[in-house]
This record gives C-alpha cells, structure tokens and sequence, in this order.
C-alpha cells in the first residue's frame, strides 16, 4: 500500500526552526520527484519545495529560499525539510506529494500525499 506520513510539526516562536519528515512506504521514494506543499486558513494552496529524482535538483517557494532545505535520505526512505528561521507567514498544514511518475519537479503532479502535519509559528 502506498502511502506518505508526515510528521515534525509543533508550535515554534518566530526565528526558531523544525524538521519536517516525509515517510514513504509502498514505494521507493528515491525514484521519483517529491514535493513539499502548505495551505493556511483562508489561503490557497502553496509549493514550497520540491526535489527531483532524476539529478536531486531542488526548488522552492520565493519566500522560503535561503531558510528551507529539503532532502532526502534513501536508506530511511525518507524526505525532509528543514526550516529555519521560521516567521508567523510560514504557519500552515504542511504536507508532502508525489505522482509515482515524473522524475522532475517541473513535471510534478500531486496524486499521492499524506495526511499532513501541523506548523505554528507564534510569539
């Protein structure tokens, strides 16, 4: 069974940091482009990151470069996001996708994705 598990949410004061994780099981996640998206209350849908598989390429949201950094580790099967120096704008679900298809992020579409993890920047 496919699946996508988020986990690595919490509540964080503005400046800290979090480390999302994306486990995939079912499926080899090495072998495929995964993306990291959030919606907001009120607010539509956003990518935030995204890395291929094909050359580990990675792409992110204009407001989050230079503080986020995702990866991967295949032994664990694994994707993450690592975000620094958080800002109240960053509070959302987060959650993470992929298609079991494309290789490259530009190609992404977001068929398969988990049940998403909760991100809460305040003072």
């Amino acid at each position: 069974q496919v699946q996508l598990v988020e986990s690595g949410g919490g509540l964080v004061q503005p400046g800290g940091s979090l480390r999302l994780s994306c486990a995939a099981s079912g499926f080899t996640s090495r072998y495929y482009a995964i993306g990291w998206f959030r919606q907001a209350p009120g607010k539509e849908r956003e990518g935030v990151s995204c890395i291929s598989s094909s050359d580990g390429s990675t792409y992110y949201l204009d407001s989050v470069k230079g503080r986020f950094t995702i990866s991967r580790d295949n032994a664990k099967n694994t994707v993450y996001l690592q975000m620094n120096s958080l800002k109240p704008e960053d509070t959302a679900v987060y959650y993470c996708a992929t298609d079991l298809d494309t290789r490259n992020c530009p190609d992404l579409r977001l068929e398969y994705w988990g049940q998403g993890t909760q991100v809460t920047v305040s003072s």
